[in-house]
């Protein structure tokens, strides 16, 4: 082909290519992502609970069945949401001050919006007291810390202002007007609900004075639901630890775990009443999409910066640690043109996915620096992605001050399909190894049981496996 041919061609096509990208523009959906704080991965199917449009996400979209975090704790497991990538990584190892480094830290918001998306964060960023904008969000809402349920004060656009109400009112409010602004570009909608943490004590430098102090408050409305519901209890509900010596150390002040340091089924009733004022914030984003058309071209995902103990193995008003209770997440996307209505995913998701993810959704590059996968294979179906799909993934969690029964007790722990050990950093000879094929409650720990040395031994290969891919 000769120059002045090509040239001809080059003329002749050029002015169809705006049309073309603008075509893959508009063919990039809408995304909402939705993170409460604390909700067990379990709860919402409670037989009780009303939570219908949550229910609504599970029926028309996707339930990830087998969802982690891979550290426990809110700040570092946010973070990771954000960035993609293990806490050892981003730098985000605890509930301290870590407001300098959050405002340095490469998100996906940041990212879509450098691809040409708008973008807002409503809520909780809690990496810190800062409660100033992050780089790459055009409309912000966010508290100091923690904030509080009552009459919260919020900085909106830069503006501090004091709001009489509810905290999760207040933010629905701010996600509706959100959705209602007109619009030329895809957007990303980023909802990060206090609910259904408790109210607690902030000290100046983040950390929490009281952590068993807080309190579970729902909106007035929804202060006498589910009175009286039994709550459903797991097999290690109130079972004192026999074999975890970690957990048998005795704890200045406090009684040995057991059935005497449950929590009260009241206050998880609280819990669950305040994940209802979540669920009428989720049914009010589905109808504005709804009346704007806009509804199946938007990818929703909910889901939780971890778990929570009820009394599992005596452990209440926590998480923290490697147990199923504390590092499984709920885990739902619903989005027509990709999620098959009802479809489930048994694969291994975890936090740091969610970026790449959403990334690969909108068309943007995926940083080489983040380690999670995109999920997008396992939702299309692909067989040959489910098959090399990750068969393990790493826990971490590093010692801090706030929790007394944690204190020196920083972990690395590995997960497998079967199998789960926990070699704590800072106890020796306190290592836990548990079959979870025939103990998926963790009730009989084999790391000394010779027994187990074969699987031990693997455990404690693909541990060392995962510490050295992940830097």
């Amino acid at each position: 082909m000769t120059n002045k041919l090509l040239h001809l061609i080059l003329l002749l096509l050029a002015p169809f290519a705006p049309l073309h990208a603008a075509e893959a523009q508009a063919q990039r959906p809408n995304i909402v992502f939705i993170l409460i704080d604390d909700l067990r991965w379990d709860e919402v199917d409670y037989s009780f609970v009303k939570a219908p449009h949550i229910a609504r996400l599970a029926r028309e979209g996707a339930r990830f069945n087998n969802a982690f975090v891979t550290t426990p704790l809110c700040s570092p497991s946010r973070a990771s949401f954000l960035t993609g990538q293990y806490a050892r990584t981003h730098g985000i190892t605890d509930n301290t001050d870590r407001s300098p480094r959050s405002h340095e830290l490469a998100t996906f918001p940041r990212l879509l919006h450098d691809a040409g998306y708008e973008t807002a964060f409503v809520g909780k960023w809690h990496m810190g007291l800062d409660d100033r904008a992050r780089p790459g969000i055009d409309f912000w809402v966010s508290v100091r810390g923690q904030g509080r349920y009552l009459d919260p004060e919020f900085n909106v656009n830069g503006e501090r202002r004091q709001i009489a109400g509810y905290f999760t009112d207040i933010l629905n409010g701010f996600a509706k007007d959100f959705l209602k602004k007109p619009r030329a570009r895809p957007f990303l909608l980023y909802v990060s609900h206090k609910a259904v943490h408790p109210d607690l004590t902030q000290n100046a430098d983040g950390s929490l004075s009281d952590p068993s102090a807080g309190r579970f408050i729902p909106a007035e409305r929804h202060k006498s639901l589910y009175g009286g519901a039994a709550i459903p209890h797991r097999a290690n509900y109130g079972r004192a630890p026999t074999d975890k010596p970690a957990l048998l150390r005795p704890v200045a002040n406090m009684p040995p775990l057991g059935a005497t340091t449950v929590t009260d089924d009241e206050t998880i009733r609280n819990r669950l009443r305040m994940l209802a004022s979540v669920d009428e914030g989720l049914g009010d984003i589905l109808k504005i999409l709804e009346d704007r058309k806009q509804l199946d071209n938007t990818l929703i995902i909910l889901t939780s910066d971890e778990g929570y103990f009820y009394g599992e193995h005596g452990l209440s008003v926590e998480r923290r640690f490697a147990y199923e209770e504390s590092i499984r997440i709920p885990l739902l996307m619903r989005w027509p043109k990709l999620i098959k209505a009802g479809a489930t995913v048994e694969q291994f998701a975890l936090n740091i996915d969610i970026a790449p993810t959403l990334l690969d959704i909108a068309g943007a590059k995926i940083p080489a620096t983040m380690q999670g996968r995109s999920l997008l294979p396992l939702l299309r179906g692909d067989a040959a992605a489910a098959r090399s799909w990750r068969n393990s993934f790493l826990i971490e969690y590093w010692s801090d001050k706030v929790f007394p029964r944690v204190v020196n007790m920083g972990y690395q722990a590995v997960r497998t399909d079967r199998w789960k050990l926990i070699r704590y950093t800072d106890l020796k000879g306190m290592d836990e190894l548990y079959d979870l094929q025939s103990d998926p409650f963790e009730m009989n720990n084999l790391a000394s049981d010779p027994a187990a040395r074969e699987p031990l031994a693997k455990a404690q290969s693909e541990l060392e496996r995962l510490m050295s891919t992940v830097k």
